[in-house]
């Protein structure tokens, strides 16, 4: 697949696999493939039980550290069912989704599977 790179004025994290790149949401692939499988964070407005949001504040933290004072290279990959660029984030060597999901931030998605944080 062919990705587009993405330059933002401005980039800030709206959740775990979120960022917001002069104000257009970019939803976080990993080592993915587009709209089949991917990464998933808990969720930071729609939280279930008090621990799915505990571990996504701590997702989000855990994205704004590792892009924390870097500049990273975004590739879109292509755009999931709301329209969102899906993308990988590089720092470096390192892919930001993959990193996430090795370091138990997030878990793997995958195309008609919904990842219960509350168990």
């Amino acid at each position: 697949m062919i990705s587009a790179l993405i330059l933002c004025a401005t980039l800030s994290v709206s959740d775990g696999d979120t960022l917001k790149c002069d104000g257009q949401l970019l939803r976080l692939l990993g080592s993915g493939v587009v709209n089949e499988v991917g990464i998933d964070t808990p969720e930071l407005r729609t939280w279930k039980c008090q621990k799915e949001r505990r571990l996504a504040k701590l997702a989000k933290n855990r994205l704004r550290e590792l892009l924390d004072g870097e500049e990273p290279k975004i590739a879109a990959k292509g755009h999931d069912k709301f329209g969102r660029p899906l993308v990988n984030v590089y720092v470096g060597d390192r892919e930001i989704g993959a990193q996430l999901l090795r370091e138990g931030f997030a878990r793997e998605w995958r195309k008609g599977r919904k990842v219960n944080w509350c168990d």
